[in-house]
């Protein structure tokens, strides 16, 4: 069993996500690190994909990195995440449920399966609109997907390995059969070899993850029997630690200051983030702004090991500047903290091309 202090477990957690001062270089091995970017079209101050990867890259990372890795095949898009093409027979070997409503739902709708796939065959790459739906039995959900049956069949098509994004307009995604997208010698593991290795990947990108938790929406943040079991003094519960994520104990710390994601991996899992850093966070930008403690797209502020507070900031394109509305200090920030938490705040700007704030 091994034992870490809360202080060494905050260590290994920040190191595993690349967020200390060695900042790695190259996008498409930092989404290998972190197993995936998060694509989701708010962008109250920037998407979170890109604010991940700038989080981490730095200055030197622009959008358009993402999308030319995504154009030359580097990486893939699957279910609304970007993963580096390497890792697509992982996610190949996925074997959905055959009780599950989507598998009952394809299995009714088979002619209309048959045909998005001539479809594509036949005009591929191709948007959703440009599919006709000859769908035998409407998609039923009480959420925004109704009857959405193009969609939905090319969602659950892209999971079984069907179907593939092969691009994106705009925001509207291409979709294209896979033979065309993925690479023609894939190895494809067994089920069971591939969500172990997902396990220990996973595992990998957080550095300590909980030995037992619940299930959260988008990816997983178990990781089965991947890695060593640990316990963190004075924290609850057993944990699982990569032994490789260890070695950052051996070196001098290397701290910096950075500002995170809302979706960022580092505070997703809520309960973690509350047991290993004392840090509470919930998105409130689907909350009336009435009920709102810390801002719409808030974002986390990561100072050392610790997450001191969140920034309430917005990049206001219109008027050219970043606007910060608040500074929220979980824990009490010294002139230091103060004036790294600003620097990093400058670089936001910067990076974004809009004025800091006045």
């Amino acid at each position: 069993m091994i034992e870490l202090s809360v202080d060494e477990a905050r260590r290994v957690a920040v190191a595993a996500q690349l967020l200390t001062a060695d900042r790695p270089t190259d996008l498409v091995a930092t989404v290998h690190r972190l197993t995936f970017l998060q694509l989701d079209p708010t962008a109250a101050v920037a998407p979170s994909a890109d604010l991940v990867a700038w989080s981490r890259l730095g200055g030197t990372y622009r959008p358009e990195h993402l999308t030319r890795a995504l154009d030359e095949r580097r990486l893939f898009e699957l279910g609304a995440l970007v993963r580096p093409m390497s890792d697509v027979g992982l996610y190949l070997a996925v074997q959905p449920r055959p009780d599950s409503g989507a598998s009952r739902w394809l299995e009714a709708n088979d002619g209309f399966r048959r045909d998005v796939l001539a479809r594509l065959r036949d005009a591929g790459p191709l948007q959703s609109r440009d599919i006709p739906d000859t769908a035998q039995v409407p998609w039923q959900s009480t959420g925004w997907t109704h009857q959405r049956n193009v969609t939905q069949m090319l969602e659950i098509l892209a999971v079984r390995g069907q179907v593939a994004i092969a691009g994106r307009v705009g925001r509207q995604r291409l979709w294209d059969l896979p033979e065309r997208v993925y690479p023609a010698d894939v190895a494809v593991p067994t089920a069971e070899e591939a969500a172990h290795i997902r396990d220990e990947r996973r595992l990998a990108s957080l550095g300590i993850a909980r030995d037992v938790t619940v299930a959260v929406p988008v990816e997983p943040i178990t990781v089965g029997a991947a890695g060593e079991p640990a316990t963190v003094a004075g924290v609850p519960g057993r944990w699982r630690v990569d032994p490789a994520a260890l070695a950052v104990l051996d070196r001098a710390p290397a701290p910096r200051t950075a500002l995170l994601s809302p979706f960022d991996r580092l505070i997703h899992d809520r309960v973690r983030a509350q047991q290993l850093f004392g840090y509470e966070y919930v998105l409130e930008m689907y909350k009336p702004a009435d009920q709102r403690r810390w801002g719409y797209f808030a974002l986390p502020v990561l100072h050392g090991n610790r997450l001191v507070g969140k920034l309430d900031a917005k990049a206001d394109r219109k008027a050219g500047r970043l606007v910060v509305q608040a500074l929220h200090e979980d824990l009490p920030l010294d002139a230091d903290a103060r004036d790294a938490v600003g620097r990093e705040v400058q670089a936001l700007a910067d990076w974004l091309g809009l004025a800091p704030p006045g």
